[in-house]
Parts: C-alpha cells; sequence; structure tokens
C-alpha cells in the first residue's frame, strides 16, 4: 500500500488520526488527565448538597493484541484511536500493577476487586469463608441497589476472584470492577467565535467525569456543585473542564446548549490511577438521582457491566435521560458502554463539514450526531482548547435535551427527545434522529484568544 502523499485527503485523515493517539496515550494513566489538561485540585475539597424492560448485556468488547495488530495504511484513521485505548490500557496495567490489573478481555480492572449484585446475608457468610473480604456493602443511595465490593483472596488475581465467585454462587451476579475512561482527547488554545445566549438558568444538568474548574471565559459565573467519588477526592481534570463548559458555558465570544444551568459534577475520578471504576460511577449515578438532575451526561466509554448496567437502569426507571457518546473506536468496532445500553441516548461527533468522525463509533443504538471536531471548550487554566471526539458531542445534546426538562419524568423526557428529533436537520447514515448543536460551540478559527487564569 503507498504512503499518502502529504496534503491528500488520507494524509490528513491519518496525521488526525495520530495526533488523537497520542493524545489518549499521554492522557493515562490517570485517565482524567487528558492532552496539555493537567488536574488541579479543587480548592476546599468537594463541595455537595446535604422503566424500560430490562435487556441483557451485548456480548463484551475485546481489547485487540496490540502487538499482533497490524493494519494498512488506508485503514489507519479508522484503526489507530483503537490501539491507542488499547495501549493506553495495557500502559496503566504495566505501571501500576499494585492498582490495576486486566480481565480476560485485556481491560483494566481494579486488582483483586470484585463486584456482587444482590446476594444474600447467607452467600455472604459462605464468601466470607472462603477467603474474601467485604471492601464496601452499602446499598447505593437513589438508586436502591445493593453493591458488594469485594476484596479477593490473597494470591488470587481478579479473573481467578470471579471464577471463584461463580462457582460458590453460580446463580449470583458478579463482576470486575472495571475502569472507563474518556472518549474524547483536549488540545492546544484556539480562538472562538461569538454566538447568542440561550438562558437555561432554571435547568440542572448531571456530569460524570472529572472535576470541572470555574474558570473564565466560559465557567467563571458557573453554578457548580461538585462531589468527589474515586479514592483521594475530587481532582480538576482538562476533560470534565471541557465537557461542563459545553454544557453550561457562557463568556465572552462562546456559549455551551444550556448557557447558565447549574451543574451537578460527580468526579469519579480523583488523583489516582484506580479512578473511574464502575463502582465510583454507579454511587455517582445515585448521587445524581439524588440531586434530581433531570439528564445526566457520561463521557465515558468501556466494557459492559452488570453493575453499571443495573445503575443506568434504574436511572431510567426513574425518568432520568442517561447521554452517553459512542466512542471514538471505529465504526467497525464492538459497541462500548454505557452508549450501548437500551435507553441511553447514545451520541455521535461530527466535523463541522458535518460528516461522522472517521473514529466514531456507528451501530443501530446512535440517537443523535452533535459536533465532536473543530470546536473549542473550556480550559481548567482559562482560555480556550481545541477538543475532538464523542465525548465533546454528548454533552451538546444533554445541554440541548435539559432546556426541555424540568425534573426526572418519564414522560417529560420521551417528549424532551421528540422535541429535539423534530428540530435535528436529518441525514441518512449513522446520525440517528438527526444532527443537532452545529451552532452551539465555537469554531476554531482565527488568531489565538488567550484569558488570565482566575485568581
Amino acid at each position: 500500500m503507498p504512503i499518502p502523499r502529504p496534503g491528500s485527503t488520507r494524509f490528513r485523515i491519518t496525521r488526525a488520526a495520530l495526533v488523537t493517539c497520542l493524545a489518549l496515550a499521554v492522557g493515562w494513566p490517570a485517565p482524567a488527565q487528558i492532552l496539555r489538561g493537567g488536574g488541579l485540585g479543587l480548592p476546599g475539597g468537594a463541595v455537595g448538597l446535604p422503566g424500560l424492560p430490562r435487556t441483557p448485556a451485548l456480548p463484551p468488547a475485546t481489547l485487540p493484541d496490540v502487538a499482533a495488530t497490524t493494519t494498512t495504511l488506508s485503514n489507519s484513521a479508522l484503526s489507530t484511536i483503537t490501539r491507542a485505548r488499547a495501549m493506553a490500557a495495557q500502559r496503566l496495567i504495566r505501571e501500576h500493577r499494585d492498582l490495576v490489573e486486566a480481565d480476560d478481555h485485556g481491560q483494566p480492572v481494579v486488582r483483586g476487586e470484585a463486584l456482587g449484585l444482590g446476594v444474600s446475608d447467607a452467600t455472604l457468610a459462605r464468601l466470607r469463608e472462603a477467603g474474601f473480604t467485604v471492601r464496601s456493602a452499602d446499598e447505593i443511595p437513589g438508586l436502591g441497589l445493593r453493591a458488594l465490593v469485594l476484596g479477593a483472596p490473597r494470591g488470587l488475581s481478579a479473573i481467578e476472584a470471579l471464577q471463584r465467585l461463580r462457582s460458590l454462587d453460580p446463580g449470583g451476579q458478579y463482576e470486575f470492577n472495571h475502569l472507563y475512561q474518556p472518549a474524547g482527547a483536549a488540545g492546544a488554545a484556539a480562538s472562538s467565535a461569538a454566538g447568542d445566549a440561550t438562558d437555561a438558568r432554571d435547568r440542572s444538568v448531571g456530569v460524570i467525569d472529572g472535576a470541572a474548574a470555574p474558570s473564565p471565559p466560559t465557567l467563571a459565573n458557573a453554578r457548580l456543585v461538585q462531589q468527589g467519588f474515586a479514592p483521594g477526592g475530587a481532582r480538576v481534570t482538562a476533560h470534565g473542564t471541557a465537557v461542563a463548559s459545553l454544557i453550561a458555558g457562557e463568556g465572552r465570544g462562546f456559549r455551551g446548549a444550556a448557557p447558565g444551568a447549574t451543574l451537578y459534577v460527580a468526579d469519579v475520578y480523583g488523583p489516582t490511577p484506580g479512578g473511574g471504576s464502575a463502582e465510583a460511577v454507579a454511587r455517582a449515578m445515585g448521587w445524581l438521582a439524588q440531586m434530581r438532575t433531570p439528564v445526566i451526561n457520561i463521557s465515558l466509554v468501556g466494557p459492559p457491566n452488570l453493575l453499571l448496567q443495573a445503575a443506568v437502569q434504574a436511572l431510567i426507571d426513574k425518568g432520568h435521560l442517561v447521554v452517553a457518546p459512542v466512542g471514538n473506536d471505529g465504526p467497525a468496532a464492538p459497541p462500548l458502554y454505557p452508549a450501548a445500553y437500551p435507553g441511553v441516548i447514545a451520541v455521535t461527533g461530527v466535523g463541522p463539514d458535518g460528516r461522522v468522525l472517521p473514529e466514531a463509533g456507528r451501530g443501530t443504538h446512535v440517537d443523535f450526531a452533535a459536533p465532536g471536531a473543530g470546536i473549542v471548550a473550556g480550559s481548567p487554566g482559562g482560555g480556550l482548547i481545541a477538543v475532538r471526539g464523542t465525548s465533546f458531542a454528548a454533552p451538546i445534546v444533554a445541554g440541548e435535551l435539559a432546556r426541555r426538562m424540568t425534573a426526572p419524568d418519564r414522560a417529560q423526557a420521551q417528549e424532551a427527545v421528540a422535541a429535539l428529533a423534530r428540530e435535528a436537520t436529518v441525514h441518512e447514515g449513522a446520525f440517528g434522529h438527526g444532527l443537532v448543536g452545529m451552532d452551539i460551540p465555537a469554531p476554531v478559527a482565527g488568531r489565538t484568544e488567550k484569558h488570565k487564569p482566575a485568581g
């Protein structure tokens, strides 16, 4: 296969994919730290305030064996993103063996832990006799789920622990404590273009991500309520700040999809490599259910997980809309979660030309498309940064839906989706109900405009 000529379309697509590959690889091992967007400590710590039918999960997605993966240049724009995520996962496992290990498909999980759902007291006593320890046995407030976090007997890997649990309790529900990662990368500083603001000050939106910085120009006056759910407390990230700004940001030359909305931000990453666990995500969902945020954006991707599925279903049953990106593993990749769960509003990304990003996931589960490239978002240090990925298309859709809901309610949720679908630009192909939000985030154009950090 000949090498693409510099300046050709294939050359530009391949180069863009490689840049995103590097951004994702650099972002790990701390999943919430994205390229050029290092975390900042939250001053004063975290701040907090005092159904659809169940469907079995689809088969788990398998990360490729990077060493054995070979691709042609014509496929590189679609494969390097997948390879980057696999390489980042392998790096995380290799460099943090004390905290992270691989499941039977190569996905990163919390070392020596397993999750259990609906385990009876009698069964739990048997598990303790078999050498398992109970690290957490609390009900998840807001969801009505009792999730156990079990420590494996000494010397057992997570894979072996799960096998042992299933043999001790064949009818039980046990799962790895998977780690989830952002579905996009934040890059260099860029300029912005002005847009008309839309008032959404009586609305609230939930965000499950890293913590967000209240930095200018996008979030300086934002109403943020933040809570940490990972070991070590909350930590500001570039990814979380960018996602928050695309929902509720407003300032000179910038507006989000629901400017002025109150954001309830659940930080599931914190400062450790073990952040982003299925348990942390589920507990974050429970908190947002208690806060009664009608729409919850989860710009994270990973494998199917029993606890994650149960938590998502509980939110949907309560009338919340859950919005998530389809991921950046390419159109031929297996589905990623939570976007692929029934009832979740799955979002793909498009470029400035309105075409689906070459790295974006595809499938019949896609509900909407929104800008995922050629746009800017807020940065923790102030100013604007260029972003790319389906991670940043999802919050645009979440903000649009939030402007159409006042409280968690199944009838409101259905009408909000229907109303947005009526306003969407209909496209043939991988757009679901259609394309929305093309006028919301500021485009990347012109000269760089710097803003001084707050404080």
